[in-house]
């Protein structure tokens, strides 16, 4: 499996606090089967997002994991008027890797009024936004026709693992049940952030995900759409 969203660069923002929880994270990722990691550090206004310092990282990252995963950089990039200026000027820092594609996160309470239009902007630099944990957004998880506006757009869905499993509280779940239902999710990550709380564990959502929608798309979602995006091919909207 391919997990495209993980905050497991240690000290730099709400994730990994230490070295020793990140080879921790690393154990537990390979354990659940996981073989790919993208790092995605916050990119918003509250955490500097330091490209080239987090991409040296990565070896140490490497190290630490034992060799038994392999990783590329990202960010988890707030969708807001300073970023997307940024991002049009030169979209590559904060691109997935060396790949089109990058992670579009909205405040947890809501969406910017011109939300289509910033994404619009994104799009038009030859970028695929990633819309992020949409399951969780107190607007979107009660406007889901919002997602697939965005998906019609020419955007990417991705839903939080431990949604599935309710770690999120049940709206957040129905949310993600739904948008499973509607075909407008591409790829489950973890978002993961620590051991324990939001671990980096894909196995208990794809379990969920082949009861509700089948093997096929399960593995779809935690294996070859990430797999396509670290890769930087297309993925089916």
């Amino acid at each position: 499996m391919v997990d495209i969203h993980c905050h497991i660069l240690p000290g730099i923002d709400d994730g990994s606090d230490t070295w020793d929880t990140t080879a921790k994270m690393c154990q537990m990722a390979v354990r659940d089967g996981i073989t790919h990691i993208v790092a995605t550090p916050h990119c918003d206004g509250h955490y500097e997002y330091d490209r080239a310092h987090f991409t040296d990282m990565l070896a140490t990252l490497s190290e630490v994991s034992g060799g038994r995963l392999t990783f590329s950089i990202g960010c988890d990039f707030h969708l807001s008027g300073r970023n997307v200026e940024a991002a049009m000027e030169d979209p590559r820092p904060f691109a997935l890797g060396d790949s089109q594609y990058i992670m579009v996160e909205f405040d947890h309470h809501g969406i910017p009024s011109n939300a289509a239009d910033l994404l619009r902007a994104i799009l038009s630099r030859g970028m695929v936004p990633i819309i992020t944990h949409p399951e969780r957004n107190a607007f979107l998880m009660k406007n889901l026709d919002v997602v697939q506006k965005f998906i019609g757009m020419g955007c990417l869905s991705q839903v939080t693992a431990n949604a599935f499993t309710g770690f999120w509280g049940p709206k957040s779940k129905k949310a993600a049940e739904k948008l499973l239902q509607k075909k407008a999710i591409h790829i489950v990550a973890t978002d993961a952030h620590d051991l324990n709380l939001r671990p980096p564990i894909l196995t208990e959502a794809r379990r969920r995900i082949v009861e509700l929608a089948g093997a096929d798309t399960a593995e779809a979602l935690v294996t070859h759409n990430p797999a396509a995006v670290v890769a930087g091919q297309s993925v089916a909207v």
